[in-house]
């Protein structure tokens, strides 16, 4: 921290100035720090601590410094999807986070059981505050989900992988951030959709070229075969692929879907942590 000695004496604040709201003094904070980066005098690292005495000088709650700085432990960069592909096909990742009751080790132990037993998924990675899953490729699971045995939909095997991180708010409480990568999803439907315009753009193609080669075929004839019956392929052919496009934003609405009910499920404590006869039932037969 720097020396507050050798700083320049504060200004005094002008005459008759009204005092700064909360939403003024967030604004003045922001700004500041803007203007200190730009300058590249950027201040040490600071510790929570000193983050919470900062924030409590400045009028800011204890509680709601600590969840603060949960959630940002919890953040996950997600680039900015601002292109054609995005607004088109819809995000490649859908995310929920909440607060809930519990340390972050028996938060996980619940979360990875839901996963395990309800949405057919299997552990891929474990962290000591996050976890990763991705659909169970075996031939139980295969039935589980064709049939869909469970009434549940199983939108989370759709996903590349689905991520929980749990950050410790307090003794009693945790941060959860759940994210599904629907990226393969998106470039799945983006394939089928292009191959099902091209299928109907050369069905459409080839009746033309097919009007064109009939012996003595008039104008008429060539308008009601070739353009006609041409049109019919191209416009089916798009239409398709429209609804193959669409149909990647209703995967990733039911993915959220999916995510925020395992957050309130979590919050009324209707999962329970994973036990030895849990993990033995959702372990991976042997192929």
């Amino acid at each position: 921290m720097p020396d507050e000695s050798n700083l320049p004496a504060p200004l005094p604040a002008p005459a008759g100035a009204a005092p700064l709201n909360r939403a003024a003094l967030e604004r003045v904070l922001a700004r500041a720090a803007e203007l200190q980066a730009g300058t590249g005098d950027a201040a040490e690292a600071l510790t929570e601590a000193q983050i919470l005495e900062l924030g409590q000088e400045v009028g800011l709650s204890g509680e709601h410094l600590r969840q603060a700085l949960a959630e940002e432990r919890t953040r996950v960069i997600v680039p900015e999807e601002s292109g054609p592909l995005a607004r088109f096909l819809g995000p490649s990742v859908a995310s929920a986070q909440r607060m809930v009751n519990g340390t972050p080790a028996d938060v996980l132990s619940s979360i990875d059981a839901w996963m395990q037993r309800e949405e057919c998924l299997q552990v891929k990675r474990r962290f000591p505050d996050r976890m990763l899953w991705e659909a169970r490729r075996d031939i139980v699971g295969n039935i589980k989900v064709g049939l869909n045995l469970g009434g549940r939909g199983y939108a989370l095997t759709r996903a590349n992988d689905v991520a929980a991180t749990v950050v410790a708010v307090d003794a009693q409480r945790s941060h959860v951030r759940l994210d599904a990568d629907m990226i393969g999803s998106r470039v799945r439907r983006l394939r089928g959709g292009t191959v099902t315009a091209l299928l109907g753009g050369a069905a459409g193609a080839g009746w033309v070229g097919i009007a064109t080669i009939i012996p003595g075929v008039t104008f008429a004839g060539f308008l009601v075969v070739g353009l006609g019956l041409g049109a019919l392929p191209i416009v089916a052919g798009i239409g398709g692929a429209a609804a193959i496009f669409r149909g990647h934003a209703r995967a990733v609405m039911r993915a959220q879907l999916a995510l925020e009910q395992v957050l309130d499920r979590l919050e009324h404590g209707e999962i329970k942590r994973s036990s030895l006869l849990d993990v033995l039932a959702a372990a991976r037969p042997i192929r």
